[in-house]
């Protein structure tokens, strides 16, 4: 039997959690991110060959959900989470490449994959509670979508999407504001670096916790973040078993989340071999692991707007990981791609390999080029995180024609949109909250 899991906070100042009292609480109490108190290892040998991406996500995190109120349900939650397929599929102009497609859910975007667990873990630890949950969740562009699809008409939850107005492509922000019933889209007046601060502002304040329990949906969540590892371990374990050989990694990031999954996964054992973090404009991260000092800046626009962030949350955990920056700079690499590069490698790829990605996508295809061109002939998946549908604006002009839509994104953007506009201020989604709270409870005088 697994040893029972406890979660600290990476800043030392809270006492420990259960997995579940960590997911429910998003935010530890002193401001940190929930880490595990140790990586579980595991083998190739430890799951089922030929297994579904549901069995294997069971196998995987049994270990983290170790003593907890959900370690029986596990089982359920993968399964009722991890409907869809995220395929390795082969790049023929690239021999010994493939791309990790995570872009088959119902929001079109790998954020399904989170999403849908955490919404699967949190309809169970809710119970027969009578006081609304609210979940705050910051986006960039397509988290909220998929927290808005995976929440929408749950009893007892209510959900409110910040992101940052006109920062996001035209389908997402339709997206974000589709839902309605229980689904709030907040237009805020800023950068996503105000919307993250916003959000982790709320989850701080005792006596909002104290009016209405807060939860978050962001990445910072390990609700969301232990699936997430799910499709690296699932990827690294077929090819392990079809070729016996490890599987090399480059993963857009923008928060960050997405990379520290597949960060975990090596480290808990599994055959991932390198991993290399492809990032838009924004230098944070790439200034880091250059060998300059982490410094936190404005996000700046660009083509993958998902990944525009200036200020990672999940840095926290990396650095929790890797204590030591010197080892972590000699373990990884975060490569900066440009808008130019980012159009140049999409019209490259859909001219001479008829290859059509999104911007996000387009930055690790971008990394991968360069390998090649530099004589790498290792085996390389390129994550694709996103349905270049949901970025027809960006892409169809590089492109030259239309990109087909999924039957699930149509859908959703035949549906009425709207969202309400909210200055950049913590002080505005205080106030908010407060007034939603008072419909749901009788505050004494």
């Amino acid at each position: 039997m697994s040893a029972v899991m406890r979660y600290l906070s990476t800043r030392s100042a809270s006492p420990a959690a259960t997995l579940s009292e960590a997911i429910a609480a998003g935010l530890a109490p002193d401001g940190g991110l929930y880490v595990p108190d140790r990586l579980p290892k595991l083998g190739v040998a430890d799951f089922k060959p030929d297994g579904s991406l549901a069995e294997t996500a069971t196998t995987l995190l049994a270990p983290f959900f170790a003593g907890d109120a959900l370690a029986a349900a596990l089982p359920a939650i993968c399964a009722e989470a991890l409907t869809f397929p995220t395929p390795l599929r082969s790049l023929p102009q690239h021999p010994n490449t493939c791309v990790l497609e995570l872009f088959h859910g119902p929001t079109a975007a790998f954020k399904d994959v989170g999403a849908r667990f955490l919404a699967a873990c949190l309809r169970r630890l809710r119970g027969d509670a009578t006081t609304p949950l609210t979940i705050l969740v910051a986006t960039s562009g397509d988290t909220g979508a998929a927290v808005g699809a995976a929440f929408h008409q749950q009893p007892g939850i209510e959900v409110a999407i910040l992101y940052p107005d006109g920062r996001v492509s035209p389908r997402q922000a339709h997206q974000l504001g589709c839902f309605g019933d229980n689904v709030q889209a907040l237009r805020v007046q800023g950068r996503f670096d105000d919307c993250q601060r916003m959000v982790k502002a709320a989850l701080n304040d005792a006596s909002l916790q104290a009016r209405s329990p807060l939860s978050s949906a962001n990445s910072i969540s390990l609700g969301r973040l232990l699936p997430q590892m799910s499709y690296y371990a699932h990827a690294a374990v077929t090819w392990w078993q079809q070729r016996r050989e490890a599987l090399n990694f480059i993963v857009p990031t923008g928060n960050l989340g997405n990379g520290l999954a597949a960060v975990w996964v090596r480290a808990m054992g599994l055959p991932l071999g390198e991993i290399r973090l492809a990032c838009n404009a924004n230098q944070t991260l790439p200034d880091f692991f250059a060998g300059h000092d982490y410094t936190p800046r404005q996000a700046v626009a660009t083509l993958a707007n998902a990944m525009d962030v200036g200020a990672p949350s999940n840095f926290e955990r990396l650095r929790w990981t890797y204590p030591d920056a010197d080892e972590l700079r000699r373990v990884f690499r975060a490569h900066s791609v440009d808008d130019r590069n980012i159009s140049a490698t999409l019209s490259l790829h859909a001219r001479e390999h008829g290859e059509v990605f999104c911007p996000h996508t387009a930055t690790a295809m971008h990394v991968l080029d360069q390998l090649r061109a530099a004589g790498d002939n290792a085996p390389w998946a390129v994550v694709a995180t996103a349905h270049p549908a949901k970025f027809e604006s960006v892409v169809e002009p590089l492109i030259g024609k239309p990109v087909e839509m999924p039957t699930a994104l149509g859908t959703m953007l035949q549906r009425s949109a709207s969202a309400e506009a909210m200055a950049a201020q913590d002080n505005a989604l205080r106030e908010w909250l407060l007034d939603r709270s008072v419909q749901h409870v009788t505050l004494p005088s």
